[in-house]
């Protein structure tokens, strides 16, 4: 548990420069979301890219196929979460709460020690998992190959990602977000030539095809790992100045560093299968559910659950993933800011944090909704009800994206116990509306009864920050006010862009759709920037550096 230092040593940062010379925490957070946004916004994109031609190659079979892929994957993520068990994440903010102290030598051996532990739990998992998979497979044999595909990964994934979070702890995000990008490249890849291979040449059936494709996460996950142990080499001599320049004035055990890490870890994991617990909630009811309340056939209804919980799932993942890169960093910036009881700092960098999240979220969800058909087209082809659901799960990506900034906000500050409490709460709303909500709207009800309990989460939270931490709340709201008008005119835009050329172009082409997409964003996004620089609201949030943007697009 960390304690407030009263350290006032000058220190090297992770590159041997004296920390008179440091960034600010702004600019270390901008700097830090800035490069997991690069890599989380490639990979979601090369994430859902891969399903234009994955999609179709499955021919009539494609929406049972993604259905399957889904099922196996949200059962996947929740063990996944469980052999990762929040590590690296907890890692992440004490080696940021060591460093912040001096303490290199302790952050560097508390690194090592969890790496043996990661390894066990990953062989753990990956066992249960794969022995109980036919428990666990609600009577689908089909699931039961999707399930032990996956377990694989199981292995090699803990071990890549405490090593993400231990640079992270460094606020370093670059390596975290070129080993995201690689694994994606390597999972695709592979998925796809794997896929063709069996569906369009031995013309085999769907469920070999989605094994195959799941399969992909353990190959995935080697290409991942490879580029994070080559740049730890890379970085090893500078990180060992450090810790070689340690104060070594804090006396350590090896079980009270484990316990730590364990203590630390459990928020995280709780936290961190948030949106997977409630995805399971929505694949262990949504049938069931439908299937008292509706006459629809098995297959209807797990064409439902593969338009909202799959085809539109994947797409919203990709601006969910900006606010899981504005959460990774701010998180040991805020534990550094902690350890050196810097409650001014603390507040500085929430706000900070809030902000960036709008300037960003707003606009994304708010586009995505507007050009939902274009973009549905152009990975599905058209569909009527996936249209519709895709613009409607659009909005929902903006409250889960709240929940993971201010969850991961209140972890920073050693809140840990406040962050599952409101997430119980949210969870339990979700419970209790989730049938009512299947039953009256279909597949909007899970996507709306999930909106309705983070935002509840969300509130509890934001109310928690404004009484305990001096969040500027009147601060927040003008910059709410104001990039929701701008992302609101933005969104009529590019809606308008949309509908006009439904009247000149077929919506029903994907090439025809493509150019839609792009005039609609285009003429969207240079409206909010537009308004955003011409305000100069974006200077206050980002800083001076945008002033080169204002002056390519000739802005006064």
């Amino acid at each position: 548990m960390a304690k407030w230092s009263t350290d006032k040593k000058i220190k090297p940062d992770n590159f041997g420069r004296n920390s008179a010379t440091n960034k600010t925490a702004k600019e270390k957070m901008l700097r830090g979301s800035a490069w997991m946004t690069v890599g989380s916004i490639f990979s979601r994109i090369l994430g859902a890219i891969y399903i234009i031609p994955w999609y179709g190659w499955f021919g009539a079979d494609k929406l049972q196929a993604n259905a399957l892929y889904t099922k196996g994957y949200t059962v996947y993520s929740m063990f996944l979460m469980i052999a990762i068990s929040g590590i690296p994440s907890a890692v992440a903010k004490q080696v940021s709460h060591y460093n912040a102290q001096n303490e290199y030598a302790v952050g560097r051996r508390l690194f090592k020690k969890s790496l043996l532990l990661m390894v066990i739990i990953g062989i753990t998992c990956m066992s249960v998992m794969w022995i109980g998979a036919p428990w666990i497979s609600q009577g689908d044999a089909n699931l039961v190959p999707v399930y032990r595909s996956l377990s694989i990964a199981l292995i090699i994934i803990p071990v890549m990602s405490l090593t993400r979070g231990f640079f992270q702890g460094y606020q370093d995000m670059f390596p975290s977000a070129m080993s995201q990008l690689l694994e994606q490249i390597v999972r695709i890849i592979y998925m796809l030539v794997a896929t063709f291979f069996i569906m369009r040449i031995l013309k085999e059936g769907y469920v070999t095809g989605v094994v195959h494709s799941t399969f992909a996460a353990f190959i995935g996950s080697l290409g991942g790992l490879l580029i994070l142990i080559l740049y730890y080499f890379r970085k090893k001599d500078y990180m060992d100045q450090l810790v070689l320049q340690s104060s070594n004035q804090l006396k350590v055990s090896d079980g009270r560093i484990i316990k730590e890490v364990l203590y630390e870890s459990v928020p995280f994991i709780i936290i961190g299968v948030s949106t997977t617990v409630y995805n399971l909630i929505d694949q262990f009811t949504f049938q069931s559910v439908m299937q008292h309340f509706s006459e629809l056939s098995v297959r209807r209804i797990n064409d439902w659950f593969a338009l909202f919980a799959g085809n539109a799932n994947k797409l919203i993942m990709i601006t969910i993933s900006l606010a899981s890169a504005m959460a990774i960093t701010v998180i040991p910036l805020l534990s550094e800011a902690y350890t050196k009881k810097d409650k001014g700092q603390i507040s500085i960098q929430i706000n900070d944090a809030l902000e960036l999240f709008l300037i960003v979220m707003l606009p994304c969800s708010l586009g995505m909704a507007a050009v939902a058909k274009p973009l549905y087209v152009i990975f599905y082809t058209y569909d009527y009800t996936g249209i519709f659901v895709l613009s409607f799960a659009s909005y929902i990506a903006l409250p889960i994206g709240l929940f993971m900034v201010l969850s991961s906000l209140l972890q920073g500050v050693y809140q840990n116990k406040i962050a599952i409490k409101y997430f119980a709460i949210g969870l339990v709303v979700k419970v209790i509306i989730q049938v009512p909500l299947v039953a009256f709207l279909q597949g909007f009800g899970p996507l709306l009864a999930t909106g309705i309990g983070m935002m509840v989460s969300n509130l509890l939270m934001l109310r928690f920050f404004y009484s305990h931490f001096e969040m500027d709340y009147h601060r927040i709201v003008r910059r709410f006010d104001g990039l929701l008008f701008f992302s609101i005119l933005m969104f009529m835009v590019a809606l308008g862009v949309v509908h006009l050329s439904s009247f000149f172009l077929n919506q029903y082409s994907r090439i025809q759709s493509l150019f839609v997409l792009i005039l609609a964003a285009t003429a969207g996004g240079y409206v909010y920037i537009y308004l955003c620089l011409k305000t100069r609201i974006a200077d206050k949030i980002l800083g001076p550096r945008v002033e080169t943007l204002r002056r390519f697009l000739r802005i006064k």
